[in-house]
């Protein structure tokens, strides 16, 4: 008995320490526990941030590129522009060149426009005197139009060009118009036939009398009767009375 009491008192302080460690594993593996979830908690917030953070770092990286191909798409536009812009300078420097010789061209062209004018003039001057007052207006109004300057100098060179060819026009048409002219020093109403420069004749509205205009001594000279015919003929002619037809005129032979 003696040797027992010692032996179950050293069981029972066994087993109590056997259950003290036990409970402290079981604290030791619950702060564990704790821990390790405090851990996974923090490793998922972690992750989180990771992923959010990755996700950034793509779209920026997604819009990086996109600013890249803007830039490349942006940096040939430019270029293009560039050889634009340098065109429509080279085209500003033309067009500047051709100012100034345009500047020179109208100093240049209105003296010659005056000379035309006057050549003009001087040739219907000499010229057989039908339509003389038709003629003398267009010379007038050219005239003044040189002095206007709200007038381009083209649209001026075109009208002196249009007397020109109204001028040449005469010289391949026949014509008939009604006027005055002296016979037997009264004033007469006659109609005139002009056949060209060829030949300027008339004729009394009751066709008793008929003339023609001598080139060389620049007078009218009368013709006899027997021209009547021919030149009634001509007239209707002219006047579109008649489809033209030959005709026997007298025509001044001229050097």
């Amino acid at each position: 008995m003696k040797v027992l009491a010692p032996l179950g008192a050293i069981f029972l302080t066994s087993a109590l320490s056997f259950s003290t460690i036990a409970q402290q594993e079981d604290q030791y593996l619950d702060s564990a526990n704790e821990i390790a979830t405090e851990i996974n908690a923090s490793a998922e917030k972690t992750q989180t941030k990771i992923d959010s953070i990755s996700e950034q770092i793509d779209s920026k990286l997604q819009q990086y590129k996109s600013l890249l191909k803007e830039i490349e798409g942006l940096e040939v536009y430019n270029g293009q522009l560039r050889k634009q812009i340098g065109n429509q300078e080279q085209e500003m420097r033309d067009l500047n060149a051709a100012i100034d010789e345009v500047s020179v061209i109208e100093r240049q062209i209105t003296p010659l426009m005056i000379k035309m004018i006057e050549g003009l003039s001087q040739f219907i001057e000499l010229d057989m005197p039908f339509l003389p007052e038709e003629r003398a207006n267009r010379i007038a109004d050219l005239t003044n139009l040189m002095d206007q300057a709200s007038v381009a100098p083209s649209e001026k060179f075109r009208r002196v060009m249009e007397a020109f060819q109204i001028e040449m026009d005469y010289g391949r048409t026949i014509e008939s118009y009604g006027g005055l002219t002296d016979i037997d020093g009264e004033p007469t109403a006659v109609d005139f036939l002009r056949i060209g420069r060829t030949a300027l004749l008339y004729q009394t509205r009751d066709q008793s009398r008929q003339g023609v205009w001598n080139k060389q001594t620049r007078q009218w000279e009368e013709l006899d009767s027997s021209y009547r015919t021919q030149v009634t003929k001509a007239l209707r002619i002219a006047k579109k009375q008649l489809a033209p037809d030959l005709l026997m005129v007298p025509v001044a032979i001229t050097d």
